[in-house]
């Protein structure tokens, strides 16, 4: 090592140990690259496959698992779900994970949870499935540790509330959630079983239905989520973990500080000045949209083990809460304190907080991310936190350490600063009380608001606001507002802001007509979308409605939107939220014997397969050995001549180990990649990109992650000259009379005088226009091929494909080879809603 990497020796971790499915692992740093994710190491160096790679951002709940770790000091195991393609392998160091195929399979025997899902019809293409059980499982280990009643043998101590929320995170795509959520309600300890839907295990509307039918469960899942072996190892020899004096140093590495100081020894050894290296406490800032890494780092910092920034100080004037301190962590945190006697002041504001942070993200990815990344990724980029413009309208300050000095300072400041580097490391958020002012007879009322493309889970919202402050009662009955805080962000900003001239006008005001439409003027001239935001004026019309529902409880004359207040008005406690409406009540369903076995619920075959994760996709096959991975280049110019093609210098560009492209097909072979009754579409735009998004090449390299991030590394040369503008509308296809030839057998014909039926007609088509945006078929499972060659010229392509005969002659034609050498196998298909239908055959290609 050189002189920084002895000096750094008990910092750099050499060695990752863990527990999969209880057996123990152990990685030398030298093994795997620190960008190594979980999932990555799972799936690719282990037989266990049921965790599936999904959207890649946490986002879907396919890749989740269990995580467990041990408190040796309090003999305490903590069980929590997380999203394992964002989790990096290093960070689960002396953790025990536990996939799917831990909880039940074949050989073993199945688990109940994998039992109720196939019982209850909850699993359709099944690629979500494994997905669900583990966050069904992690539900069910954290509810029956709790200290609620003894539940009746074969139920838990979930709620049927709780089991509604259980997977609140995961998607799936064809069964509805409906039958998925009777399978999680039937472990409930206050279910009505006869309110479940359709099973296996009792007719619906049988009076005798009773959880004796049901697949045994064990209190507590059943399932050692810790080994001992690992218990005893982190008791007895944590000290040899970190010792490198048997490993060879390589110039990739995870560094590990225990300290402030070590951290600054650190960045002041000279170990990255020559390098790339990210700060992470969980990585979950990977997997946001817009933010993900561009590149491969070679070097980590991991501050997540650092006391300051994990410490919780309750403090008269509010609470300081770790920058490392996971984000569901922080709604526990704040819902007790709503709750505690100690600070009844707060209750308003805390209890606002946290009901709104468990609308952001996914638990699975809550239960890892920090309050603090968040913070950072939206000082740094024009990120849309929730949390960020929420903590803003409580009027939060930062406590930040740079080198030796130490400052603390408002929120608000702290975004106004350029955008921090490793240099600036946030220590802890501190939320105020506050308190009601009993002498003026003030009150606090707080609301946070978000307009989203869903209400809960991963999605980003398009404008999100919180309003602060106290309302007063004038001796004439008015209401007034004071100290405001009013904050708005996500709407096309680079940070959350204050909208302090609102603020100002509203200040002691009493709240007429003219007072709320002045503050609604102030409010359009302060929310300004950047250029290129879309739906600008959507967002500022939103801001406006988040205002005048805050303001209208208050206002004199104005009806608002069906509440009025007082001065004991509490807006946290009394806001109707469609995501705390129930999720369902009863179902009825009407059946009959008169013709059997038509109507008979039978259950689906191998559901229990895709529960334990041994139903096998394409993406689960083992990849033979020298296996390379590819990653589509796109065009990003609508019509253009293709001139060049090359690469960024960068990490993931010296990754690549080719790029294949039209010029690579072979002599005698088509450039063709779909074919449907419309004609042939090439399998890359040359020399013409027709339109953008089109394929013009193939990224090579010697794993998926590797050939993604080259792919982000193209620099495409185009050339327009000689070309006309391109057509991107309907109305300029049909001004340029651009069609595709329909073929004979597809045009309607024409039965009787069009033209007379409608002048006869008693009621007439009046016409209009209506306009449709693009449609995404939303598969969970994503398009994937393995192309393996075979004897005598031959290959086999494994295709998760809904017209695989098709697939067999594009990829025929293409290479100019027979049909007959060309096998095409489809074993199952993750979801396709006609997306692998056509758009498959590139991909086996």
């Amino acid at each position: 090592p050189s002189g920084g990497e002895a000096a750094m020796g008990p910092v750099r971790l050499e060695r990752v140990v863990f527990a999969l499915n209880g057996r123990r692992h152990e990685m030398a740093g030298g093994d795997v690259h620190p960008s190594t994710t979980l999932l990555e190491f799972i799936r690719t160096r282990t037989p266990f496959t049921g965790t599936k790679l999904g959207c890649g951002e946490g986002g879907c709940g396919a890749c989740v698992v269990l995580i467990a770790t041990y408190n040796p000091t309090k003999d305490e195991v903590t069980e929590f779900s997380a999203s394992s393609c964002l989790t990096l392998l290093y960070n689960i160091n002396l953790c025990s994970v536990i996939t799917t195929e831990g909880l039940g399979n074949t050989k073993d025997g199945f688990h109940s949870i994998q039992k109720r899902m196939s019982g209850f019809h909850a699993s359709q293409c099944g690629f979500c499935t494994p997905g669900m059980c583990m966050s069904i499982f992690t539900s069910l280990a954290n509810a029956d540790k709790s200290k609620k009643p003894q539940p009746q043998k074969g139920f838990s101590k979930l709620t049927v509330s709780e089991a509604e929320k259980a997977f609140s995170g995961n998607m799936c795509r064809c069964t509805g959630y409906r039958p998925i959520v009777d399978a999680c309600k039937s472990f409930a300890s206050d279910v009505d079983l006869e309110d479940l839907g359709l099973n296996v295990f009792w007719k619906k509307g049988d009076k005798h239905a009773d959880v004796s039918k049901l697949p045994d469960y064990t209190l507590g899942g059943g399932v050692c989520t810790f080994p001992d072996f690992l218990k005893s190892e982190i008791k007895s020899s944590l000290h040899h973990l970190n010792d490198d004096s048997d490993v060879t140093v390589s110039r990739e590495g995870w560094y590990h500080p225990k300290s402030i100081e070590q951290y600054y020894d650190l960045l002041n050894s000279g170990l990255f000045s020559d390098c790339t290296v990210k700060v992470v406490v969980a990585n979950t800032s990977s997997g946001v949209k817009g933010y993900k890494d561009q590149d491969l780092y070679n070097k980590y910092i991991d501050i997540g083990d650092i006391p300051e920034l994990s410490a919780i100080c309750k403090k008269d004037g509010g609470i300081e809460i770790g920058a490392a301190t996971p984000i569901s962590k922080t709604i526990e945190i704040l819902e007790q304190e709503a709750g505690s006697k100690s600070s009844p002041n707060g209750s308003v504001v805390f209890r606002k907080l946290a009901e709104h942070m468990s609308k952001v993200a996914t638990p699975f990815v809550r239960n890892t991310a920090s309050i603090g990344g968040n913070i950072i990724l939206a000082q740094k980029y024009p990120f849309p936190s929730d949390i960020v413009t929420i903590l803003l309208g409580a009027a939060s300050t930062v406590r930040l350490q740079v080198y030796s000095e130490t400052l603390e300072v408002t929120l608000e400041e702290f975004l106004e600063q350029p955008p921090s580097d490793p240099s600036t490391l946030l220590l802890s958020i501190f939320i105020p009380h506050w308190a009601s002012d009993s002498q003026k007879e003030s009150k606090v009322i707080f609301e946070t608001y978000r307009a989203a493309p869903r209400p809960l889970g991963n999605a980003v919202s398009y404008i999100n606001s919180a309003m602060l402050g106290h309302v007063s009662q004038k001796s004439c009955g008015d209401l007034v507002l004071s100290n405001l805080h009013m904050a708005f962000g996500a709407y096309g900003t680079e940070h959350a802001i204050r909208a302090t001239k609102v603020e100002q006008h509203l200040n002691g005001e009493v709240l007429t007509p003219s007072v709320v439409l002045d503050a609604v003027r102030l409010l359009r001239e302060t929310i300004v979308p950047m250029e290129g935001t879309s739906h600008a004026e959507y967002r500022i019309s939103v801001a406006v409605a988040f205002l005048f529902s805050f303001l209208s409880p208050f206002a004199k004359g104005i009806k608002g939107p069906g509440k009025t207040a007082s001065i004991g008005y509490a807006s946290s406690s009394d806001t109707d939220d469609p995501c705390n409406l129930p999720l369902s009540s009863r179902r009825d369903t009407v059946s009959s014997d008169d013709h059997k076995p038509v109507g008979e619920p039978i259950k689906k075959y191998a559901v229990e397969l895709q529960a334990s994760g041994e139903a096998v996709y394409v993406d689960d096959i083992p990849a033979p050995k020298n296996c390379l991975y590819g990653e589509f280049i796109y065009s990003t110019q609508p019509l253009a001549y293709v001139k060049n093609i090359k690469f960024k210098p960068s990490l993931a560009s010296e990754k690549v180990l080719t790029v294949v492209s039209a010029k690579d097909i072979p002599s005698g072979g088509q450039n063709i990649g779909s074919s449907f009754m419309f004609g042939d579409e090439p399998l890359f735009g040359s020399p013409v990109a027709e339109y953008a998004g089109q394929a013009l090449g193939v990224v090579i390299a010697e794993t998926q992650r590797y050939a993604n991030l080259a792919g982000k590394q193209v620099v495409v040369e185009y050339d327009t000259k000689d070309l006309k503008p391109p057509i991107l509308t309907v109305e300029q296809a049909v001004q340029n009379n651009s069609y595709f030839e329909v073929p004979p057998g597809k045009y309607p014909k024409q039965v009787g005088d069009f033209s007379k039926g409608m002048a006869e007609a008693d009621h007439k088509i009046l016409s209009t226009e209506v306009k449709l945006a693009s449609q995404y078929y939303f598969y969970m499972e994503t398009q994937t091929a393995l192309a393996i060659p075979d004897e005598d010229n031959t290959i086999v392509v494994y295709s998760s494909s809904q017209y695989p005969e098709l697939a067999q002659s594009v990829i025929a034609r293409c290479l100019g080879i027979p049909f007959s050498n060309v096998r095409v196998i489809t074993r199952r298909v993750g979801g396709g809603f006609g997306g692998k239908a056509f758009r498959s055959y590139t991909i086996g290609v």
